[in-house]
C-alpha cells in the first residue's frame, strides 16, 4: 500500500525509510539508476494513486523498440488527451520503466501518457533516435484509441536529450513526414532543459551522438524555428550546468521574431535534474514545474479531459 504524503521531518524520515528499504531489499532492476530510484519511491509515497499502467513493453517501430501506456485510474469516459514523454540521459542511458514517475504524473492530471524506448550511443548515431521518436508518435496516432486516448490531441515533451526529440519533432517536419505522420498531428510540445542551441559541438555526449550528421546545422532545432510551429514550452533552470539555459532563451527568441507562439520558463534555483525531480510526489515542492506544464498543455489543447493540477 502507498504511503500516504507527508510533510517536513516526517516526509524526510518517510524518504529515508523508503531509501533504506529500496538498498536493504535490493529491488535490483527498477533501482539501477536514480530515475529509477526515484520512481520507486515516488510509488511508495503515492504518485501511483490515480494511475495505472495500461501496456507495458509494447513494440512499435522498425529497430525493436518498445513504449510503455499509462493513463488515469478513472475516467469519465471521454477520450483523453495524450502525451508522448522522452526520457533523457544524454543520448546514451535511461529507459521507459526508470521514468514511471513523470508517467503517473501527467497520467493522473488526465494524460493518455506514451514513454517509448529509442536507440542509443554508441549502438546508433544521429538521426536515429528522432527516427524512433517518429516512429513512437505514429504508433500514438495508431493505437491511442485503443487505450481510451484521443489521436486528435496529441502533445509531445521530454527531459533532456528527450526535449531535443520533442523539439526537432516539433520543429522539423521531415522526421514525422517520414513516417507518413501529417505535422499538424502534434498540438503542442513542452521541453524540460534541453539542448536546441548547442553547435559548435564541446561536450563529447554531444559530439558522439551528432557522428552521423553530414550537416551538423541539421541536428539544431533552433535551425527548423517556424512561424507554423506548434506552441512550445521551453523550460530552463538557472543552476543548470549540463545545458545551458541559452539553448530555451535562444529558441524562444527565434520563434517569436518568426511570430511562432513560445513560452519559457526559468526555475532560478533549480538545476538540471531538479526540473524533472520536480514532477514527482517526493520532490514535487522543487518548483511548479508539473504544474506549469499542465497549465501550457491545457491552453493549447482541447480541454474538456483535463483537471487542474494538483500538487
Amino acid at each position: 500500500m502507498p504511503v500516504p504524503m507527508v510533510r517536513g521531518r516526517s516526509r524526510r524520515l518517510a524518504l529515508g525509510a523508503a531509501i533504506a528499504v529500496a538498498l536493504g531489499f535490493g529491488v535490483a532492476a527498477s533501482l539501477t539508476s536514480p530515475p529509477g530510484l526515484l520512481s520507486f519511491l515516488d510509488g511508495i509515497m503515492g504518485g501511483g494513486i490515480g494511475a495505472e499502467k495500461s501496456g507495458s513493453g509494447i513494440a512499435f517501430g522498425t529497430h525493436g523498440q518498445k513504449l510503455d501506456v499509462w493513463r488515469p485510474a478513472r475516467t469519465d469516459g471521454r477520450p483523453l488527451p495524450v502525451l508522448v514523454f522522452w526520457y533523457g540521459g544524454g543520448w546514451v542511458k535511461g529507459s521507459r520503466g526508470a521514468y514511471a514517475f513523470a508517467a503517473r504524473a501527467f497520467a493522473r492530471q488526465g494524460f493518455l501518457v506514451v514513454v517509448p524506448d529509442y536507440r542509443k550511443v554508441p549502438d546508433v548515431r544521429f538521426p536515429a533516435f528522432l527516427v524512433d521518436g517518429a516512429q513512437a508518435v505514429r504508433w500514438t496516432r495508431d493505437h491511442a484509441r485503443d487505450f481510451g486516448g484521443d489521436p486528435g490531441r496529441i502533445a509531445i515533451g521530454g527531459h533532456s536529450a528527450g526535449a531535443y526529440t520533442a523539439a526537432m519533432l516539433a520543429l522539423d517536419p521531415q522526421w514525422l513526414r517520414g513516417e507518413g505522420v501529417a505535422t499538424g498531428t502534434i498540438k503542442a510540445a513542452v521541453g524540460l532543459c534541453g539542448p536546441y542551441d548547442f553547435y559548435p559541438f564541446t561536450a563529447k555526449r554531444a559530439i558522439d551522438a551528432m557522428k552521423g550528421a553530414r550537416d551538423p546545422q541539421a541536428t539544431q532545432p533552433i535551425h527548423f524555428a517556424r512561424a507554423d510551429a506548434p506552441p512550445m514550452l521551453l523550460v530552463s533552470a538557472g543552476n543548470d550546468v549540463e545545458v545551458g539555459a541559452h539553448n530555451a532563451n535562444n529558441l524562444t527568441a527565434r520563434l517569436h521574431a518568426l511570430k511562432g507562439r513560445a513560452v519559457h520558463i526559468d526555475y532560478p534555483g533549480l538545476s538540471h535534474e531538479d526540473v524533472v525531480m520536480a514532477v514527482s510526489v517526493p520532490f514535487r515542492s522543487k518548483g511548479p514545474v508539473l504544474t506549469d506544464s499542465v497549465r501550457f498543455l491545457r491552453k493549447n489543447m482541447a480541454r474538456s479531459s483535463l483537471k487542474e493540477p494538483t500538487e
